[in-house]
């Protein structure tokens, strides 16, 4: 079921979203379904993280092992 609403968007996120209901539908008329495929799109990948985050880690490391390899890994972006 579809409801009404009024949101406000900025000036480039607007732009953006006529954009991509031209790209995708050829006309402006489509930009609720859009705007409803990319929200549903970006809620699913917002899961997918929470699940990640919360699911059993199958890697297992120290303290000490996970403090070098980000003094590692910091040596290697900063250069």
């Amino acid at each position: 079921m579809s409801r009404r609403t009024t949101i406000l968007l900025d000036e480039d996120v607007y732009r953006r979203l006529v954009d991509e209901s031209l790209r995708r539908y050829q006309t402006t008329r489509a930009m609720s379904k859009v705007a409803n495929e990319l929200l549903k799109t970006a809620f699913k990948g917002e899961v997918n993280i929470l699940n990640l985050i919360s699911s059993k880690k199958v890697a297992k490391t120290s303290v000490k092992e996970f403090e070098e390899f980000r003094r590692e890994l910091s040596k290697r972006l900063e250069s």
